[in-house]
């Protein structure tokens, strides 16, 4: 299916993802001239939009998935994490970074929706596929925060923190509460893909997808028991976060990329 034939034929979706891309593009643009109320309703309105075209993503028959959507369906999920906690902590900025995520997250799963899937292997597929995309979520989330425990440590060290400041041990703190949740449904990722390979009379595959995704659980354990036992902290934990979740990435956004957009296959 050509793009245009594509857009054709999901028509309200790529009406929607229009709006949603504009609304975040313009929050990213004039963001400096607003004031934290209108920038907030601006996201807030860009994150319904977003909402809206992925649950219409859902009723597309027949149903597709691939690297775009899945990237599309994270950054909603950080972006649900970010509005919630700018509420509980109104110190948190990332509003510009999060706007150009949600720009071109969006129009890259308008231009990739993805392989239609016609029928599936199992119906308790979209449980391991739903325990994923979370797990996703999650884990770019901490990566966010991570990227701000850094930028905040860069300011308290040069001396240009202010008392508005996000506290960095309540960032370090947040980090660390969603590595864990993160972990967590990673693990029952793992589990649940084992499951269904094992009751589909199927062994389980080390293929790019299931290896990286293992050196990811991995890392993010090592991660976990070095941050309790050894109590790392600062550059060394943020790294070891950031090689954790570039295995995630690689691990389905990653191989998904390559079949759908370099080899053209589904």
């Amino acid at each position: 299916m050509s793009l245009l034939s594509a857009l054709a034929s999901s028509l309200p979706v790529t009406v929607l993802s229009g709006f949603a891309a504009l609304a975040y593009a313009g929050l990213a643009v004039a963001q400096a001239r607003m004031s934290a109320a209108q920038s907030r309703v601006l996201l807030s309105l860009a994150w319904l939009l977003h909402l809206v075209v992925l649950v219409l993503g859902l009723f597309e028959q027949p149903a597709r998935f691939g690297f775009a959507p899945a990237l599309s369906i994270t950054a909603w999920l950080v972006l649900t994490v970010y509005l919630v906690e700018s509420r509980l902590f109104p110190q948190m900025r990332a509003r510009w970074v999060l706007a150009v995520l949600g720009t071109l997250v969006v129009l890259l799963a308008l231009v990739f929706p993805g392989s239609p899937y016609p029928t599936l292997r199992s119906n308790w597929l979209p449980l391991h596929w739903a325990l994923g995309i979370a797990s996703y979520g999650l884990i770019a989330a901490a990566v966010v925060h991570a990227w701000l425990m850094q930028r905040a440590e860069r300011a308290m060290r040069l001396g240009t923190a202010t008392e508005s400041s996000m506290p960095l041990l309540t960032l370090e703190r947040l980090t660390f509460r969603l590595v864990a949740a993160g972990f967590a449904l990673l693990s029952a990722t793992l589990l649940a893909g084992w499951y269904f390979s094992e009751s589909m009379n199927h062994r389980w595959v080390w293929d790019h997808k299931s290896t990286f995704s293992v050196l990811s659980w991995l890392t993010m354990g090592v991660l976990l028991w070095g941050r309790w036992q050894l109590g790392w902290r600062g550059r060394v934990a943020v790294r070891t976060l950031y090689v954790a979740a570039g295995f995630l990435l690689l691990g389905y956004v990653g191989s998904r990329f390559v079949l759908e957009v370099l080899l053209q296959r589904s």
